[in-house]
């Protein structure tokens, strides 16, 4: 009998966007073709916005395509440092 392990990883950053402080929930996405992380934060309201953002041909995590507010979409960049880190320190 074969068991195989897969490490899950998730971690929180603290990213400034829309003009303040935000928390970022990263968590990795086990048992699919592209890698890919699911993202969730809150917005001023306290809703709670879920989004994807996998990795490209030119091994750039980006944004899965859908409706978000600016502010989101304006990080990307801190966003794709904050999962390269975390993924060199595992």
């Amino acid at each position: 009998m074969q068991i195989n392990f897969s490490k899950v990883i998730h971690f929180t950053r603290l990213i400034k966007a829309g003009g303040r402080l935000r928390e970022f929930n990263f968590r990795k996405l086990n048992g699919v073709e592209q890698e890919t992380f699911t993202v969730d934060t809150v917005d001023d309201r306290g809703n709670r916005i879920l989004y994807r953002m996998q990795k490209k041909d030119n091994n750039h995590w980006s944004i899965v395509p859908q409706i978000l507010p600016r502010w989101i979409e304006e990080n990307e960049d801190k966003m794709h440092e904050s999962i390269e880190d975390e993924l060199q320190r595992n």
